[in-house]
């Protein structure tokens, strides 16, 4: 069994205490590792070195932190299949899709490295002649990143390279579900010799979290999770009008008009609710299919979705993984019951599985209606309710009709009809006729209670720096 202590300053330090956090492999139920967590003291300390070490890199040529970055992206694709174990043990993924992620987040690593010579001020016109106004560009200072389960490698660098880029330091709290993983980038940031205290990682009960967020050095707080911890982050931003950026819950519409490529929609769906046994911010969520076309529609993907076989991935690539935790495949099962119960029809699983493991067998729900809880509630799991509709406006109404609005997804072969939803969808994100991936160089943003600020490409890693006004008379 693995153990893991937190990783302050540039050093991995004893615990304070015997306290510490069992880390579980999903698929099987057994404990692979345990993390160390940290106390008060130990919060204070890797802020505190980390606010030290902020003061220092900062003043560094932005061309010198993308070098560190670069190094550190190639000490990240040495460690990838180490990276990918642990991941896979903790995660329930395959070794190759762990280490795949692992050898991504190298990719966005590098690609924030090259903002190094573009992270751009502007000249703004004065009212007088003999003035200039400046804008510059500064990093916030301290930033701390919460990190989700589900992407726990991907998101962790997705969140600390532009952090870093812009000239700030960051304290990383990974998943309780999967803190292991973290603790292998923090041996690649010592592999890349980064500045002691610039990245740090601490594993901590949920009670502790307010304390990190809280102390007087954090000036900025990302995180990647669900609503509630969302609502929590910004309770903790009063302390110091911290800034946040949050990407929360999602609830992607898929619209499938009448000239859709039936068979392409239902893989690309079929696939996006089934990876990672649908644990994806972006994953299609609710499908809304034009009333000429649901019959077959609907056909074409139970087809698809039956074939799907849950298991664990160590054992067969090919199978679908578990959910996080047991308590997860509970409330999902749950929400199956009561949709039903609400005149859903079963077309597919809801059962629960016997033996151990996470395991929650795919699950589709037709004849579903706009105000069941299972199409206005984030499921983050394997279940699909479908919904029929008559015209593009009625499935506009119903996809808008929504207290989230991170990523869309129209299937339609009439451009009139794209340019429509994209002018018309509320969220931040469109993708047509192919489901959400992220790409790394947009802006993954989302509207209503799916986040503020946003990940990913030149705007977010602006979203780590703060402004400052320069007037000048001459």
């Amino acid at each position: 069994m693995r153990s893991e202590q937190n990783f302050i300053d540039g050093q991995f330090v004893a615990a304070e205490s015997a306290d510490g956090i069992d880390v579980i492999n999903p698929a099987t139920g057994e404990c692979i590792g345990r993390v160390d967590t940290a106390g008060a003291t130990q919060v204070q300390q890797a802020v505190q070195a980390a606010a030290r070490a902020q003061r220092h890199w900062a003043r560094l040529p932005s061309i010198e932190r993308g070098e560190g970055l670069r190094r550190l992206a190639d000490a990240i694709d040495r460690r990838a299949p180490d990276i990918g174990r642990v991941l896979a043990l903790e995660s329930g993924k395959s070794v190759a899709d762990a280490v795949a992620e692992a050898i991504y987040g190298a990719q966005i690593t590098r690609y924030h490295a090259e903002w190094a010579r573009r992270i751009e001020g502007e000249v703004i016109p004065s009212d007088s002649v003999d003035e200039t106004i400046l804008l510059q560009r500064e990093p916030m200072g301290v930033v701390v990143c919460l990190i989700p389960f589900n992407y726990p490698v991907y998101t962790l660098l997705r969140k600390i390279a532009p952090a870093l880029i812009a000239g700030n330091a960051v304290v990383v709290r990974p998943s309780n579900h999967t803190p292991l993983c973290a603790y292998e980038i923090a041996r690649a940031v010592q592999d890349a010799g980064l500045p002691a205290g610039i990245v740090n990682v601490l594993s901590m009960q949920h009670d502790l979290a307010e304390q990190l967020c809280t102390q007087p050095e954090v000036a900025m707080i990302t995180l990647t999770g669900s609503v509630g911890a969302g609502r929590a982050v910004l309770e903790y931003c009063k302390a110091n009008i911290a800034k946040p950026s949050l990407e929360l819950g999602g609830k992607t519409p898929a619209i499938i008009e009448a000239d859709a490529d039936l068979e392409q929609a239902a893989t690309a769906i079929a696939a996006s609710k089934t990876t990672h046994a649908g644990q994806l911010c972006t994953a299609i969520e609710r499908v809304y299919v034009q009333d000429r076309v649901h019959d077959r529609f609907l056909a074409l993907l139970k087809a698809k979705l039956a074939a799907v076989r849950c298991g664990d991935r160590a054992r067969d690539a090919q199978c679908m993984g578990p959910l996080v935790s047991a308590s997860a495949r509970a409330a999902i099962h749950a929400k199956v019951l009561r949709a039903v119960n609400d005149g859903a029809t079963l077309e597919l699983g809801g059962f629960m599985p016997e033996g151990p493991g996470n395991f929650y067998p795919v699950t589709l729900l037709s004849g579903c209606r706009q105000d069941m809880e299972i199409v206005r509630e984030e499921i983050f799991g394997p279940v699909l309710p479908v919904l029929r509709y008559d015209t593009l406006d009625d499935a506009l109404r119903m996809a808008n009709d929504h207290q989230f609005g991170l990523s869309s997804v129209i299937y339609t072969e009439n451009y009139r009809s794209a340019l429509r939803v994209a002018n018309r969808i509320e969220a931040g994100e469109l993708y047509v006729n192919r489901t959400p991936a992220d790409p790394y160089q947009g802006f993954h943003a989302g509207w209503k209670r799916s986040g503020l600020g946003g990940d990913d490409g030149k705007h977010g890693m602006l979203e780590f720096t703060q402004t400052r006004l320069v007037v000048m008379k001459h």
